[in-house]
């Protein structure tokens, strides 16, 4: 085999796995900015669920304080109207 027909085989079979290979690398480093970006992702929408629980956990505070304060007066209303009506029985 001579050099120019050695030189001849790698121009011939060398340009397509050298573009191979710079495909493949191109290829990988796609793949790794676009795992790369779907964790930020994720981890944006990790955060924006645990900002909507934690809202839904003091709305839901919030209205259980409310209904226990309204409970509260309904029932001393309740007693101030029994009183009253115990103390008109007695008179």
């Amino acid at each position: 085999m001579d050099l120019a027909n050695l030189s001849e085989i790698i121009a011939n079979q060398g340009f397509p796995i050298a573009l191979s290979i710079f495909l493949i690398f191109r290829i990988d480093r796609f793949m790794q900015q676009l795992v790369s970006t779907q964790k930020e992702g994720y981890e944006q929408i990790f955060k924006q669920v645990a900002m909507v629980q934690k809202t839904l956990t003091e709305l839901n505070q919030q209205n259980r304080d409310y209904y226990s304060l309204y409970c509260a007066e309904i029932q001393r209303e309740l007693t101030g109207i029994k009183a009253q009506a115990h103390l008109r029985e007695v008179s």
